[in-house]
């Protein structure tokens, strides 16, 4: 045993990879939304924000994780999660499976293609005071450059994450510090009402989950580590590492971000800007009248989206070419997969119409989140517990308590949000 301890050292020892990777999660979660998130989870007072402050960890760690040790069960190292389900679920239900896992992700993309272009276009506009680019130009070039940084290579991808995750971080982190000295105790002042607060709770929960979501790239992480690690429990044991101290940057950054804007500000500002869909930077510059936070919001939302890009990306063209794989291996038993082909057309498939999107400014935001919420709710929470129980490989695995509370979790999301929609 104890001749094993130094190669157990060694395997565990963080390593700028490690980083690279773990910045990456991180980024794919925080999208242009952490700009919004204190406003809808604040406005139905303190104590439902800090119950979900609470739950948010557990709920981000282990469903995350779940979802990696599902990607690494996998019989094929150079495979992915697409394959991983057709393994295990078979030919109907992974090509269910794998249709619904890229609709729970393409959507997110088209979305931050038009967003990335807005942003760039308003910071021109304002900021600069500058005539921005025609728009199918200026949204071609963005488009284009993250695709490209995507296929410079996994060493290339990591330093481009860096560049935009450490300016993000910085950003939000100073503005929450800098925020400290308007905290003030109004919010606690509200009068608390179980039956709202249950409400907001429940309602909320598909944000929180969408708020910290960074699944998209969970299947190529898992299969980067998968290759490098010839041994699957040095392989599990770093993907978790890597998995926990993402789980705790997003909850401090996040959490500390969310409590700041909502401790800065009163009940009724919080309903106000809920009311007139503002981001809460938006709102503590109108307030203040220190057009700082005007200048800063624009900023943190492009590298926000920029870095999300990335790892929603990488889900995105893992989704589609499994589709056309399973397709293709359906209707042409007899004659071989071009994978370079499939490889090329999905890249210049996405690549187009993220930049129709962006150049079009589609006004869909209604209806992805329609489709992707209650999709990535099942494939992020209910399918990885489901597989522990159904596949015989994931068996080591099962822990019922810890299953049961995230099976609940996504299953509230799922019934949250059609609620939350109803009324």
């Amino acid at each position: 045993m104890q001749s094993k301890k130094p190669d157990q050292a060694a395997e565990m020892r963080w390593t700028s990879r490690d980083t690279g990777w773990m910045l990456n999660l991180f980024g794919t979660a925080i999208g242009a939304g952490v700009l919004y998130l204190p406003i809808t989870a604040g406005s139905g007072g303190i104590w439902p924000l800090v119950i979900m402050a609470v739950l948010a960890g557990p709920m981000v760690w282990l469903a995350h994780r779940n979802l990696v040790r599902f990607c690494l069960s996998s019989t094929n190292p150079e495979g992915n999660i697409t394959s991983t389900v057709r393994e295990h679920f078979g030919e109907r239900a992974g090509r269910l499976l794998t249709l619904a896992y890229f609709l729970s992700v393409y959507p997110i993309l088209l979305l931050y293609a038009i967003g990335i272009t807005n942003v760039a276009i308003s910071y021109m506009e304002h900021q600069l005071h500058m005539i921005p680019p025609d728009r199918w130009l200026l949204s071609l070039g963005l488009v284009s450059l993250l695709v490209l940084a995507m296929h410079a290579g996994e060493g290339w991808m990591l330093r481009s994450v860096k560049i935009m995750v450490y300016p993000l971080v910085f950003t939000l982190v100073a503005v929450s510090l800098y925020l400290i000295p308007q905290w003030n105790g109004a919010v606690f002042d509200q009068p608390v009402d179980i039956k709202d607060s249950l409400l907001v709770l429940f309602i909320a929960t598909p944000l929180l989950i969408f708020s910290f979501n960074h699944s998209p790239a969970c299947s190529s992480f898992a299969h980067a580590y998968q290759r490098y690690f010839v041994d699957s429990r040095a392989c599990h044991n770093k993907t978790s590492q890597v998995l926990k101290r993402n789980t705790v940057l997003l909850l401090v950054v996040i959490l500390l971000f969310v409590f700041s804007c909502v401790l800065s500000l009163t009940p009724q500002e919080l309903l106000q800007a809920r009311e007139e869909n503002v981001p809460v930077l938006s709102v503590l510059a109108y307030r203040s009248d220190n057009m700082i936070f005007s200048i800063i919001a624009p900023i943190i939302a492009f590298l926000a989206i920029a870095s999300s890009f990335f790892g929603v990306y990488l889900g995105a063209l893992e989704g589609l070419q499994g589709f056309i794989t399973q397709q293709w291996v359906r209707h042409n038993i007899h004659r071989p997969l071009p994978h370079g082909a499939v490889h090329r057309g999905s890249i210049l498939f996405i690549l187009l119409t993220c930049w129709v999107a962006g150049y079009a400014n589609w006004d869909v935001i209604d209806m992805v989140e329609m489709l992707v919420v209650p999709v990535l709710a099942t494939i992020l929470y209910l399918m990885p517990v489901y597989a522990f129980y159904r596949v015989k490989l994931l068996k080591p695995f099962r822990s019922p308590l810890l299953d049961a509370f995230i099976f609940l979790v996504g299953l509230m999301a799922i019934t949250g949000f059609l609620v939350g929609k109803l009324i």
